[in-house]
């Protein structure tokens, strides 16, 4: 197996702006520690960040947020991306849709990915959903994930384990995996 991090949306918009998850500075340090540990083994980190335009369908539902040249747009200081990483832009939920996630997942030989980021229940589904059906294996780090409500992270962990056959595992639990490969 061969393990890539995703990091999604952790952008300022959704840890400090207007459509922030309340647990989004707990999950930080997890997130911070996991991409430590993937650069030291040499796997790939990959940022997925929502990056929208005045015309973008989604903005029909939660209006203007993640802008192009927005500073709210950004990826947040505690998680600056590093010269390997890789960081793409995306105007919808899931992280595969349009962005080439696939194509460079392939080229680099994954087929497991570790989810971590905003918002549990959107964007972090999204992105496992399509990663199930392009056929890689799903690890959803349960507590470097966060919604806008507790009831909606577990709904969606719930989810992804149940119909999309994710493992939902600790952050301990994916740092002995990550060890092992």
């Amino acid at each position: 197996m061969r393990p890539a991090l995703l990091v999604v949306d952790m952008l300022k918009e959704f840890v400090h702006g207007r459509l922030r998850s309340p647990e989004a500075s707990r999950i930080i340090p997890v997130i911070k520690d996991l991409a430590s540990i993937m650069h030291n083994r040499g796997f790939p980190v990959i940022y997925l960040a929502d990056h929208h335009y005045p015309f973008d369908h989604e903005l029909s539902i939660w209006g203007p947020h993640a802008m192009h040249n927005d500073p709210e747009s950004e990826i947040i200081e505690e998680l600056r991306p590093g010269p390997s990483d890789i960081v793409l832009y995306k105007r919808s939920y899931s992280g595969f849709r349009e962005t080439g996630l696939d194509y460079i997942l392939r080229d680099l030989g994954v087929d497991t990915v570790i989810i971590t980021g905003i918002h549990t229940h959107i964007c972090v589904l999204h992105t496992a959903m399509d990663a199930f059906y392009n056929r890689y294996q799903v690890i959803v780090v349960e507590d470097a994930v966060s919604a806008f409500s507790r009831s909606d992270h577990e709904w969606a962990l719930n989810y992804m384990k149940t119909i999309l056959g994710c493992r939902i595992m600790k952050s301990r639990e994916v740092i002995e995996f990550i060890s092992s490969k």
